[in-house]
């Protein structure tokens, strides 16, 4: 076995990229405190081709070489827009069609190796918090929870890996 290349990997350009089919995902970050976390899920949202990135609060914004450390120049490929607060963001996503999950644990919450997306609808996953996770007033105003199965002894996992694992499991579910 030989590892590729980078010239061997055949990726697309920033302009192709920003031109090419994107998932119908939008990446909504609750108040996401660390830059290096908001850099990784900038990269990760790039891996994916996800729509946009919502920066919402606190969330802090590029241009910054904190977020730039993780993100590696995803933030000139990834689209992204800032809300004051996540509210503005998810009044702004219903009215564009979009489905309201929040990534958590919750009564009710749906496991993510249960759950099906459907193929005629735009999605909006919202991740929370590094320590409170998704606000209690953003809970209130979403269509669905999804639930990340977890069996060991820690409570949650980091921000950026709860969207590599969720990001991944749409992108195979509608696109694979």
């Amino acid at each position: 076995m030989k590892k590729l290349k980078l010239d061997e990997l055949n990726r697309v350009g920033i302009d192709e990229f920003k031109e090419q089919d994107k998932l119908p995902v939008i990446v909504v970050l609750d108040n996401v405190r660390s830059m290096h976390n908001i850099g990784s899920v900038f990269r990760t949202a790039d891996g994916f081709a996800i729509e946009k990135l919502y920066l919402c609060g606190i969330t802090a914004q590029p241009p910054h070489r904190e977020i730039e450390k993780t993100a590696l120049g995803a933030t000139q490929s990834v689209a992204w827009v800032h809300f004051e607060t996540t509210l503005d963001a998810v009044t702004s996503l219903r009215a564009d069609g979009y489905r309201i999950i929040g990534i958590e644990q919750a009564a009710g919450s749906i496991m993510l190796n249960t759950y099906k997306p459907d193929f005629s609808e735009k999605y909006a996953l919202i991740f929370g918090n590094e320590v409170n996770g998704v606000s209690d007033e953003v809970m209130a105003q979403i269509d669905e929870c999804i639930e990340i199965p977890q069996f060991g002894t820690k409570h949650s996992f980091n921000i950026v890996i709860s969207a590599g694992i969720v990001l991944w499991d749409f992108f195979a579910k509608l696109r694979l």
